[in-house]
This record gives structure tokens, C-alpha cells and sequence, in this order.
């Protein structure tokens, strides 16, 4: 089987959901010698981004996405088994913690950007829902995080947003996070004017603006 051949079994695997497929396919790529990034990118992320594409055109929906993204996990527990720390390290797109904000209990859109990032090698730590703008300030800077992704899904707690911004500025560590923000009453109007860095319409599209940064 040629390197196309595998890396196109693995990125079937993720966009037929099929686990088993997933494993045997890296297990192969292991075998032939390729490189564990490009094994990750050019296949397990290129599945994904089918399985994000029906996503949002309705043709699939949240439970399809987290079985994808288990297959992905999978897949990349393999890829990555004989590496170093280091490569470890480079092979995360980068850290990101999601939450949503103070006083909103509303919690899958969070829940599907999670996955979504997750499943394009971000390391992710879920805050859950109704957290304070202090918490999330004290779990970046634990972490590491490059990414803030904060959901409001109410128009009441909107102000819970750039309540964030405003303690990263008093912080004085406003320009070390890139902070993004959506939510159904959300707007790129109201990101822009409380001092966000990005509006996100959908989980995909949080991942393609973060990816982006990234360049």
C-alpha cells in the first residue's frame, strides 16, 4: 500500500466513523515510515473536515461528530505512541480553553467547538458552563493557553464577554491570549466592540480562524 493509499484510508476512517479502520490505517503508516504530522494533517484532519462540512450543511449531527472525533483520537494515540515529548508538542495545533460564560447555563454549541477543536489536534480544557471571567483568566494562564473561546447563548450575559476582555487589560495579559466569541445573540459588531479578537458563526469556522492564527 503506497503513503496516498494510507492516507487516504485514514482519512476515510474518520469520515466513515470507523475506529477500527482508524487504528489499522496508522498502524500501517507506522510501519511504512511516514511522518506522524503529515499522517495527521493530510489524513485524520482531512477526514474530519468532511465530517465538519456535512456538519454544517445538517447532513450530520453532534453524536456522528464526537464518534469521529473518538476514531481521530484513536488514530493519533497510535501516530504519536514512539514520539518525544517535543514532537508531542508540535504536533498540537496549540492550547485553547472553552467555556461558557457567567451566568449561562446553555452549553452544546461549547460542547461542539470543543470537539471540533480536539479533533484538529488543539488541546482543550472544557471549563463548562457559568464561569466566571477569573476562572477562566487563572485556567489560561495554568495551561498555557494560546486560545479563549467563549460562548454566551443569552443577550443577558453577552456583558460577561467583554467582561473578560476588560480583566485581561487590568491583567496587563491581553495580548497574550487570542480570544474569540460566539453565541447565538452574538455578533461580529459586538466582538469587535468590546475588544475581541475574532467572531465565530460556527464551530467550524472558530477552528479555521484559530488554524489561520496559526500561520
Amino acid at each position: 500500500m503506497s503513503n496516498e493509499d494510507i492516507l487516504k484510508k485514514l482519512e476515510e476512517s474518520i469520515s466513515e466513523m470507523d475506529a477500527d479502520m482508524a487504528v489499522e490505517a496508522a498502524e500501517e503508516a507506522i510501519k511504512a515510515g511516514m511522518d506522524p504530522l503529515v499522517c495527521i494533517d493530510k489524513g485524520l484532519a482531512a477526514g474530519m473536515q468532511i465530517m465538519s462540512d456535512l456538519f454544517d450543511e445538517g447532513e450530520a449531527f453532534v453524536p456522528e461528530l464526537v464518534e469521529a472525533s473518538e476514531c481521530f483520537n484513536a488514530a493519533v494515540a497510535v501516530l504519536t505512541s514512539s514520539m518525544s515529548d517535543e514532537d508531542k508538542k508540535a504536533a498540537s495545533a496549540g492550547v485553547a480553553v472553552v467555556y461558557t460564560v457567567e451566568g449561562d447555563i446553555h452549553d452544546i454549541g461549547k460542547n461542539i467547538v470543543r470537539t471540533l477543536f480536539e479533533a484538529n489536534s488543539f488541546e482543550v480544557y472544557d471549563l463548562g458552563r457559568d464561569v466566571a471571567s477569573d476562572v477562566v483568566l487563572a485556567k489560561a494562564a495554568e495551561v498555557g493557553a494560546r486560545f479563549i473561546l467563549g460562548s454566551a447563548l443569552m443577550t443577558t450575559t453577552m456583558p460577561s464577554q467583554r467582561g473578560l476582555i476588560e480583566l485581561l487589560k487590568e491583567e496587563g495579559v491581553r495580548d497574550k491570549y487570542f480570544v474569540m466569541f460566539g453565541g447565538a445573540p452574538v455578533t461580529p459588531e459586538w466582538v469587535e466592540e468590546i475588544g475581541g479578537d475574532a467572531y465565530a458563526e460556527t464551530a467550524t469556522e472558530a477552528v479555521t480562524i484559530a488554524k489561520a492564527t496559526l500561520k
